[in-house]
């Protein structure tokens, strides 16, 4: 639809500036991030009616199976820098497995199950030559049409100013957290933000407080507020 594309090409600026640097860090080609874009519309609350969730929709499972940590007050399938490692993480294992990242891109859809036992079938090494799910089949090429209007949108006929975008804006702290948070709206004032604005920028937090039952350490967002702001007021002349 329409509307959902030029949805996706503003908040394109916001999202991809954050996932590049750590594609590049793991080796992934750069043009993985549109498979992002095809996944969740680059919605971070997207989920499933699978419940795969987040801008990379793990499933629960697989999402565990890659280091995510998913439980009633923590998942992060919602924190967009650990859902893109273990993303990373994955797509390198299709790699060592195909050697063919449009194979790793139908893996990432259908599972290394299904595409191994595809391949092994009907004797082929490329998932572009086998017979397989409609869905998988359109997704690999879904991957090259989303490159082709995030590289160039007037070919689609979108005209997106850069005005018009969703910017992204680095975090004016992160705060390392070992232990346990009783409130998290006392943590919030603590740092000078709303409860609304510390669960926005850490959508990974999925209740008003942080038990942490497995004492992992934990980084938390405090969202620049006033950079915001200026950007809107200067934005709207407000």
């Amino acid at each position: 639809m329409h509307s959902n594309s030029l949805l996706m090409l503003k908040r394109s600026s916001r999202y991809f500036p954050q996932v590049e640097p750590i594609l590049e860090k793991y080796g992934i080609p750069d043009d993985f991030k549109y498979l992002m874009a095809i996944e969740s519309n680059l919605e971070p609350k997207s989920v499933s009616g699978a419940g795969a969730a987040g801008l990379w929709q793990f499933t629960k499972g697989t999402g565990r199976d890659y280091g995510l940590e998913v439980a009633s007050d923590i998942d992060e399938r919602y924190n967009t820098v650990k859902a893109t490692e273990a993303a990373c993480r994955y797509l390198k294992d299709g790699y060592e497995r195909y050697g063919d990242w449009m194979t790793v891109a139908a893996s990432y859809n259908a599972g290394f199950k299904n595409i191994t036992t595809r391949l092994d079938d009907q004797r082929q090494s490329s998932a572009l030559n086998i017979w397989v799910f409609e869905e998988t089949s359109r997704y690999m090429y879904r991957l090259m049409a989303a490159k082709m209007m995030f590289t160039d949108p007037s070919l689609f006929g979108f005209n997106v100013k850069a005005e018009d975008c969703y910017p992204y804006f680095p975090p004016r702290q992160i705060v390392t957290t070992p232990g346990n948070i009783g409130s998290l709206v006392d943590f919030a004032e603590k740092y000078g933000i709303t409860y609304s604005q510390l669960k926005n920028a850490n959508l990974w937090l999925r209740d008003s407080k942080l038990v942490n039952r497995s004492q992992n350490s934990y980084r938390i967002a405090i969202p620049d507020i006033e950079a915001e702001n200026g950007y809107y007021s200067r934005l709207t002349g407000k």
